[in-house]
């Protein structure tokens, strides 16, 4: 790691400001995914919530373009800080986050669905457990840039930001399953049914692509 530092510092070059670059319109995806469930569960799939679609399909294509500006302008793989191949992998899992919470809008906002309120207040507790899975990547980012260009050297501390986002998909994982097992309980029809399982699974996507990307975190930081 200290000769990755060493070439960066020579040729003034870092990749790591990339990986919060690309972040940002992740972590304002969430909120909008939030916004969005609370605005469903008053008026539905109306005008208000479709316009949030659009905000999420917006930033969607906004990571997209950094990304692909970042992955252009990377170095040969011998002046990069960290392994090439993890620094890829991270951005892809990041990148499937918000891919996650574009699919998960697009079914439910696909028709209206007849299902008892507490269902749609689940949903909300579960988007919140998701979001929160993506917020706590941003510690976990900033933590790793740090260690990496050496201005921070402790690794304990950085490995439980990796583990708090860890234990919060947990808590989005139990969520979606409590969920799921509530909707087949309720009485509801097999479209509304399956469409709402759909949108679970890509809301609970977006926790387990969180998770995943902190792994890739952990591992660039591995010695």
């Amino acid at each position: 790691m200290f000769l990755f530092r060493l070439m960066a510092r020579l040729t003034g070059h870092s990749c790591l400001p990339g990986l919060y670059e690309h972040y940002e319109p992740v972590a304002k995806g969430a909120m909008v995914v939030e916004a969005a469930l609370k605005e469903y569960a008053k008026n539905g799939p109306g005008r208000a919530f479709q316009s949030l679609t659009v905000e999420i399909d917006t930033l969607e294509g906004q990571a997209d373009k950094i990304k692909r500006r970042i992955r252009n302008h990377l170095p040969r793989d011998l002046f990069m800080e960290v392994d090439k191949t993890l620094f890829l992998n991270y951005t892809r899992s990041q990148d499937n986050i918000l891919d996650s919470a574009q699919d998960a809008l697009n079914w439910l906002g696909m028709r209206s669905m007849d299902l008892p309120p507490h269902i749609m207040d689940s949903a909300r507790e579960l988007a919140r457990e998701a979001c929160r899975s993506v917020e706590l990547l941003k510690p976990a980012i900033q933590g790793t840039v740090e260690l990496v260009s050496g201005r921070a050297r402790d690794r304990a501390a950085l490995k439980e930001r990796f583990h708090d986002v860890r234990v919060q998909h947990h808590q989005a994982s139990k969520a979606a399953r409590s969920l799921l097992r509530n909707v087949f309980e309720a009485d509801a029809g097999f479209k509304d049914i399956q469409q709402f399982v759909k949108f679970v699974e890509h809301l609970h996507d977006m926790s387990h692509n969180a998770e995943g990307a902190a792994d890739v975190l952990r591992s660039m930081i591995a010695r």
